[in-house]
C-alpha cells in the first residue's frame, strides 16, 4: 500500500508566481509556475498530476527531473539548502471530472455555453499547477490568468484583479494560505454586489440562465454572515472581498475557497418569491457554513487531513449559530436536531465506523474521510456539547485567542481545546477526547432498582458489534439537579427515586435539550412516566422520545411493535420538528411491508390516519402570516397523504397540476414535489415523462429540478423507468453531479429497484471513470446500503462489492455497509410479523 510522504518536510514554499493560459476550444492549458521556498534537503519533490512538464529550472538553471506518477510527484535535486527558486513550464488539459480546472456546462435560450471554475480540495491543485499540495504548505500566491476571452466576460479569483495587460488578468498577492483554497473562474456571468459595515465587498455571481432576483437571497445572507462572524469571532474578515459563485457543475455542496466560495447552483441561487422555507433554510446554512470557514479553516487551517473534522465540524456548528442570530424566527437549531443529530446517531451506531479524528494512511483515503454523518454532523454535536458546557462567553474568548495565535498558520485539535480550556477554566480536552478518538457512542440505561436510580453506559450498536468496553465522559444534562453533570463511570447510583420524583414534580429525563451524543433507554417505570402526556413537552423533547425509541428499535433493544401505538400521540402536533420525527419513524416502517400486499395497504391507511387532521387543518395552500411550523409541516402531511393513496388528496393534487400544467414552476414550492409525484404515480404517461424531463433540462431552478427528479423516479411504469435509467449516462439530461439522487430515487422505488441495481453493477467502471476520485464517490455505496433489505440483495451486494475491499478509500465503506444491510435483513426477519400486527391494530 502506498504511504503518504510529506513533501513539505523537504521543500517549504513561501511564494508562488502562477501563469495559466486556458483555451476553452481545445480544452488545453499552458502554465508556468515559479516557486520560491526553502529547501530542507537537496532532494526535493513537488506535487503534479497529469501534467506534461516541459522545463524545470532551479535558480535560473535548467535541471533534470523525474516524474513519479504513482506518488503524483516531480523529483529533482537542488544545489544547496536554504532559499531556492524552482520554475516549471507545463501543459495539461481541462478535466471533465469537476476536479482541478474544469468547465461547467449550461444553456441560455437554447444556446450551449460554459464557464470555467476550479475545485482543489482535497488534493487537486496539483492537477492545475505544480505545488506542494499539503495543507501545512502555506504560501502567498500571485496569479496571472489568460484565456480565450469574449467581450463582457467576468474573471474572478481569491483576490481583487489589479490590472489587465495584453489579455492577461493579474490579481493582488494573496495572504498566506493553503493550495487547496486557491480558486479562480471566468465566463459570461451576472453579478450583484453589496458591502459590509466594515467595508468588505460582497458579490454573488451566477450564469445568465438565472433571473437577476435569484441572486438577492444569497447576497443578503452572505453580507450578514460576514458581519456576524466579524463580531462573534472578534476578528476582522482578512480579505478585501468575499465572492460567492454558483457553478452549474459542482460535485460537493459548496467549497470555502478563500475569498471565492463556490457552490452548486441550487445552494446559492433561489427564487425569493417561490422557494419553500426549508430550502431557504438549507441555502442560508450552507452559505453561513462556507463563510464560517473563512476564519476557521482558511485563516487557521488544520495541519494535516486527519484533523479535517477541525474545519468541518466547527463550520457545521457555526452555520446554525449564525443563522439563529440572523433569522431567529426560523428556530434553526430545530433543523440541527432534525437533520444532523439523527444522521450522526444512525451512522455512528455501525461497528467499524471511523472516529471523528482519524489517521490517514493512504493518499486515496483522504477523500474517504469526508463522512458527512461523522466529520460534519457528529463533530458538530461534539462542539455543541462543548458550547453548552462552557458557554458562549468562554467560546468567543477562546476562539479570539485561537485566531490570534494561529492566524495564517496551521493548528491541531489540541490547540483548539487548549484555547477553549484556558478561556473556560475547564479541562475541555479531557472531556472531549473520549468522543473524538473513539468511534461510536453510548446508550445510557436508566432504571429504578430498589427505589434507586441506576444509570449505566454501554456502546450502542445497530447490528452486530464487537463491544470493547469503551467508556465516555457523558454530560448527562438531567432535569433533576441530583443527577451528576458528568458521568465517567460505567455505572452510577442515585438513591431515593420516589422522593426525587416528588421533589422535582416531573418525570426524570436525561440529555435534556438533546445536545449530547448519546441515547437513553428508560425502563418501563421511567418511560411510562414520560409518556403519560407527551404533548406537554417542548418540540425537542418530543423529537428525542421518538428518535431514541426508533434507534433502540433499529438496535433490536426494543421492538418497533411497541412504538407503533405511540405514533397517534404525536400526530396532531403543531411542531414541525415533531412531525419530522413522526414521519421519520413511519418511513422506517415501510421496510417491514411487502409491496402490493394487504400489509402495505394497512401501512398506507396508518399514514392516512396520522395525517388526516393535519392536511384538513393546513390544506394545500399557504395562508397569510402562516407560522414557520405550519410551513415546514405541510410538505410532510401532503406527502403522507399521497403515499397513503388518499383519494381526496390525489384529486386535489391532480386539480392543482391541471390548473398549472403549462406553468409548473409556479406551483407553490412547498407542495410542488407532492403534486408532481402524485401526477407521475397516478396519472403518468410517456407525454408527461417527456414534458418533465425537458423542463428539468431547461430549468435553472435547483429546487424545481429536484422536485422533478423525485417525481420521475417514483414512476410505476417499468417502460418509463427503463427509459429513465438509460438517461443516467447522458450528461446533457442528468448531470454527473445529480446522478446519485436519480439513482437513489429509482433504487428506492419498488418498481425500479432491479433496474437501478443492475445498472450500477453493470456500469461501475463508467461510474468510477466519471465521478471516481471525488469525495462523494463512496456515497453511491452508502445509499445502496440504506435501501437493500432482503437476503437475496445482501448476497448480491457482497458478491459485487467484496472483491473491491482492497480498493483504497472503499474498504471501510463496504465493510460497514455489509453490516448495515445484514442488520436490516435480520431486523425485518425478527420483527416483521409483530410490526404488521401492531400496524393493523393501530387502524
Amino acid at each position: 500500500m502506498t504511504e503518504i510522504t510529506r513533501f513539505y518536510n523537504d521543500f517549504q514554499p513561501a511564494h508562488y508566481d502562477i501563469y495559466i493560459d486556458v483555451n476553452r476550444e481545445t480544452k488545453r492549458i499552458k502554465g508556468t509556475v515559479k516557486i520560491t521556498g526553502v529547501a530542507k534537503s537537496t532532494d526535493i519533490a513537488i506535487h503534479q498530476k497529469n501534467l506534461n512538464i516541459s522545463l524545470v529550472e532551479v535558480s535560473g538553471k535548467q535541471r533534470e527531473f523525474e516524474l513519479d506518477e504513482a506518488n503524483d510527484a516531480l523529483h529533482l535535486t537542488v544545489d544547496k539548502l536554504g532559499e531556492v527558486e524552482v520554475k516549471i513550464d507545463y501543459e495539461t488539459k481541462l478535466t471533465d471530472s469537476m476536479m482541478g480546472i474544469y468547465p461547467s456546462y449550461y444553456e441560455v435560450d437554447g444556446v450551449k455555453k460554459q464557464i470555467i471554475g476550479t475545485q482543489f480540495e482535497t488534493n487537486f491543485a496539483r492537477q492545475a499547477f505544480p505545488c506542494i499540495d499539503e495543507p501545512e504548505a502555506k504560501a502567498t500566491f500571485d496569479l496571472a490568468l489568460k484565456y480565450d476571452e469574449k467581450p463582457g466576460e467576468l474573471t474572478l479569483a481569491n483576490m481583487p484583479e489589479n490590472h489587465v495587460e495584453d489579455g492577461v488578468h493579474y490579481f493582488d498577492t494573496t495572504v498566506r494560505m493553503s493550495t487547496y483554497l486557491v480558486a479562480f473562474a471566468f465566463g459570461d456571468l451576472q453579478a450583484k454586489y453589496t458591502e459590509t459595515k466594515s467595508g468588505v465587498k460582497i458579490g454573488v455571481f451566477a450564469t445568465k440562465a438565472h433571473k437577476p432576483n435569484e441572486l438577492d437571497f444569497g447576497l443578503d445572507i452572505a453580507k450578514r454572515s460576514i458581519e456576524f462572524y466579524e463580531d462573534f469571532y472578534e476578528t476582522p474578515y482578512p480579505l478585501p472581498h468575499s465572492w460567492q459563485l454558483a457553478l452549474p457543475d459542482f460535485s460537493a455542496g459548496a467549497m470555502e475557497n478563500w475569498g471565492l466560495v463556490t457552490y452548486r447552483e441550487a445552494y446559492l441561487t433561489l427564487d425569493p418569491d417561490n422557494t419553500s422555507l426549508d430550502m431557504k433554510q438549507l441555502v442560508a446554512t450552507i452559505i453561513a457554513h462556507e463563510l464560517a470557514h473563512q476564519w476557521f479553516g482558511d485563516l487557521v487551517t488544520m495541519k494535516w487531513w486527519d484533523d479535517l473534522w477541525l474545519n468541518e465540524s466547527f463550520a457545521n456548528m457555526m452555520e446554525y449559530v449564525a443563522i439563529d442570530a440572523l433569522e431567529p424566527e426560523w428556530r434553526i437549531w430545530e433543523t440541527f436536531q432534525a437533520a444532523e443529530a439523527p444522521a450522526a446517531l444512525q451512522r455512528d451506531a455501525t461497528d467499524g465506523v471511523q472516529s471523528v479524528h482519524v489517521q490517514v494512511e493512504n493518499p486515496a483515503e483522504i477523500d474517504a474521510l469526508f463522512d458527512g454523518a461523522i466529520v460534519y454532523a457528529k463533530g458538530a454535536r461534539m462542539l455543541v456539547m462543548v458550547r453548552a458546557l462552557i458557554g458562549d462567553d468562554a467560546l468567543r474568548a477562546g476562539l479570539k485567542n485561537y485566531f490570534e495565535e494561529h492566524q495564517y498558520n496551521n493548528a491541531t485539535g489540541a490547540d483548539l481545546w487548549n484555547a477553549l480550556g484556558k478561556a473556560s477554566g475547564m479541562d475541555v480536552l479531557a472531556i472531549i477526547n473520549s468522543w473524538l478518538e473513539q468511534p461510536g457512542y453510548p446508550v445510557v440505561t436508566a432504571k429504578v432498582v430498589n427505589n434507586d436510580v441506576v444509570l449505566s453506559q454501554q456502546q450502542f450498536f445497530i447490528g452486530e458489534g464487537h463491544d470493547v468496553k469503551r467508556q465516555w465522559q457523558i454530560p448527562l444534562s438531567s432535569n433533576y439537579a441530583e443527577i451528576p453533570t458528568i458521568m465517567s463511570e460505567k455505572e452510577i447510583t442515585i438513591a431515593g427515586y420516589q422522593s426525587l420524583r416528588e421533589k422535582n414534580g416531573e418525570p426524570l429525563r436525561i440529555n435534556v435539550g438533546n445536545n449530547s451524543h448519546f441515547i437513553v433507554k428508560y425502563d418501563d417505570t421511567l418511560l411510562s412516566d414520560i409518556l403519560g402526556d407527551v404533548t406537554k413537552y417542548d418540540s425537542i423533547t418530543q423529537l428525542q422520545i421518538l428518535q431514541d425509541l426508533r434507534l433502540l428499535a433499529e438496535g433490536n433493544q426494543v421492538s418497533y411493535e411497541t412504538i407503533v401505538p405511540l405514533l397517534s400521540k404525536f400526530a396532531d402536533s403543531k411542531y414541525a420538528l415533531v412531525n419530522t420525527a413522526l414521519y421519520s419513524v413511519t418511513k422506517n416502517l415501510r421496510k417491514f411491508v411487502t409491496p402490493h400486499t394487504t400489509e402495505e395497504q394497512n401501512l398506507k391507511e396508518l399514514y392516512n390516519k396520522l395525517s388526516e387532521h393535519q392536511i384538513e387543518r393546513l390544506g394545500w395552500k399557504q395562508t397569510p402570516n402562516e407560522s414557520v411550523d405550519d410551513q415546514l409541516t405541510r410538505p410532510y402531511v401532503v406527502g403522507a397523504a399521497i403515499y397513503g393513496d388518499n383519494e381526496q388528496a390525489i384529486a386535489q393534487a391532480h386539480e392543482l397540476f391541471v390548473a398549472n400544467k403549462d406553468k409548473l414552476l409556479s406551483l407553490q414550492a412547498d407542495v410542488r414535489a407532492a403534486i408532481l409525484v402524485n401526477e407521475v404515480k397516478n396519472f403518468g404517461s410517456s407525454e408527461l415523462f417527456s414534458q418533465l424531463l425537458e423542463e428539468h433540462r431547461q430549468s435553472a431552478d435547483g429546487s424545481y429540478k429536484a422536485d422533478i427528479c423525485g417525481a420521475l423516479t417514483s414512476a410505476k411504469d417499468p417502460v418509463i423507468l427503463r427509459e429513465l435509467v438509460d438517461k443516467f449516462e447522458d450528461a446533457e439530461t442528468i448531470k454527473p453531479q445529480d446522478l446519485r439522487a436519480w439513482f437513489t430515487g429509482v433504487l428506492a422505488n419498488d418498481e425500479g429497484e432491479q433496474l437501478a441495481w443492475d445498472w450500477i453493477r453493470n456500469e461501475w467502471q463508467w461510474l468510477e471513470d466519471t465521478v471516481g476520485g471525488d469525495m462523494e464517490f463512496t456515497t453511491f455505496i452508502t445509499v445502496i446500503a440504506r435501501i437493500l433489505r432482503t437476503d437475496k440483495r445482501l448476497s448480491e451486494f457482497k458478491e459485487f462489492f467484496e472483491p473491491k475491499l482492497a480498493v483504497p478509500g472503499l474498504t471501510r465503506e463496504i465493510k460497514m455497509d455489509i453490516k448495515v444491510i445484514e442488520s436490516r435483513v435480520k431486523l425485518i426477519d425478527e420483527q416483521k410479523d409483530s410490526v404488521n400486527r401492531a400496524i393493523k391494530e393501530a387502524l
